[in-house]
């Protein structure tokens, strides 16, 4: 599923204008960016937690020649699954 997918399933269950369809999922993947950015956890029950997870700064090699080189600590979004994802995609 991708954005416009999600816009088309919004607006059949709900009714909403295509209009008002984008303005609510702007909204909620702004909020979501927005809480991220802040250093806050996104968590949605039953489907997922989105936190920022620190990784420190080390020596890494050029793999074309080998040489070393110095990687710089960074942030990155980390997603864990649900209970209740794990269990649904697991269903047979």
């Amino acid at each position: 599923m991708n954005k416009t997918d999600l816009l088309d399933t919004l607006r059949k269950e709900t009714g909403l204008s295509r209009t008002k369809s984008e303005q609510v999922v702007e909204l909620f993947f702004d909020e979501m960016s927005k809480a991220l950015a802040a250093g806050d956890r996104v968590e949605i029950r039953g489907l997922c937690s989105i936190y920022i997870k620190d990784y420190k700064g080390y020596t890494g090699r050029n793999p074309k020649t080998g040489e070393p080189r110095e990687v710089q600590a960074k942030k990155l979004p980390f997603f864990k699954c649900g209970k209740e994802l794990k269990e649904r995609v697991d269903y047979k």
